[in-house]
């Protein structure tokens, strides 16, 4: 087996590959095209495009790479007046022999052909919440979470800025709110536990324990121990962070976690230019600061949600940066190794380890 990084950028995507020589660069497709989404099963590599005249686009690869064709995307229906137009596709999401895609505007769209065609989940889309939800970072809300658990079928966790977290165990047919315990600074007081307008930056969850959830939220970390039916902050890292887009789940171990803290709202950069990863291995109680290998301060790097991954054994890391950088560690990232200085901004990322 070899290691293998997608990376979604500004400006196309970019392979990394691992093998008995080290880390190189194998590939570079759709050269000056945004891509925002990236997934990754086997061979079968379905990228999403955000194209500034046309708008987004999805394709797919059954040869790891190798030859592209055209997918259908993501789109709502024109005779109705009030739908949008979407202007992103975020995530991409397998359960099973279904796709989703969740998109901004906050659509949550289904497909059962691999892609070729999609459908709207008006389920989610006709909620009278959504009618509260509104944009972060963005002008509208938008979906940049889909979890799907394959152990239960139909069992759905959505997350939505700003929109809070959303649950479906009827695969999509029906859905709750499973924020509780969450709170927002941006909101007056009588409305900061609202669950219906928290913004969840991302959310991750241990793959083998997953009733263990974790958020990186835009005002704090939040922990769930009980499947998403109640979240608690983590107060041992407010000295170190209140703010940040991403998080990674260790697999097996559900006390282990890495977030990657930022300055809040507008500033959007390392506290006073201070790089680093956080880690728990306690589930949340302490917080060890990661910087080996990182550049020493001052260091301008933000990481988005999705361009921190975990690789399967809990040891293999891989992260990139809006300034172009990407960083791997194969110690759990105890220290890190940068593979290149010179890429675009990113977006995303998917770490795959690789057949021979």
């Amino acid at each position: 087996m070899s290691k293998r990084i997608l990376v979604g950028s500004r400006k196309g995507l970019f392979v990394f590959e691992h093998d008995a020589e080290g880390w190189q660069q194998s590939g570079h497709h759709f050269a000056g095209a945004a891509v925002t989404a990236v997934l990754a099963e086997g061979p079968v590599w379905l990228v999403a495009l955000r194209h500034g005249h046309f708008g987004p686009k999805l394709h797919r690869s059954d040869d790891a790479g190798q030859t592209w064709r055209e997918l259908g995307v993501p789109a709502f229906d024109p005779e109705e007046a009030d739908k949008p137009a979407v202007d992103t596709i975020w995530c991409l999401t397998p359960a099973g022999r279904t796709l989703w895609a969740g998109c901004l505007p906050p659509g949550l769209f289904r497909s059962d052909d691999g892609g070729e065609s999609w459908q709207l989940n008006r389920s989610l889309w006709d909620r009278p919440e959504r009618k509260e939800w509104f944009g972060g970072g963005a002008d509208d809300a938008g979906i940049h979470s889909v979890v799907a658990d394959p152990a239960v079928i139909g069992k759905l966790t959505v997350g939505v800025s700003c929109g809070g977290v959303w649950r479906s165990d009827d695969d999509g047919q029906s859905w709750r709110q499973a924020s509780a315990g969450m709170w927002a600074a941006y909101m007056p007081p009588e409305r900061r536990h609202d669950p219906n307008i928290q913004d969840p930056h991302r959310l991750a969850v241990c793959r083998d324990a997953r009733q263990y959830w974790w958020c990186q939220h835009h005002n704090a970390i939040f922990r769930s121990d009980d499947d998403c039916q109640s979240w608690q902050e983590l107060c041992p890292a407010a000295p170190l962070s209140h703010f940040g887009f991403a998080v990674a789940a260790h697999p097996a171990d559900p006390q282990t976690a890495w977030f990657v803290p930022a300055q809040a709202d507008e500033c959007r950069i390392p506290e006073n230019g201070d790089f680093y990863v956080l880690r728990t291995e306690d589930g949340g109680a302490s917080f060890r600061k990661l910087n080996q290998g990182l550049p020493s301060s001052p260091a301008y790097h933000l990481v988005f949600r999705h361009a921190l991954e975990v690789g399967p054994d809990g040891q293999d890391l891989a992260m990139a940066s809006t300034t172009g950088s990407l960083w791997v560690s194969m110690n759990g990232g105890d220290s890190w190794q940068r593979l290149s200085a010179e890429l675009p901004p990113v977006y995303c990322l998917v770490w795959q380890q690789a057949a021979r």
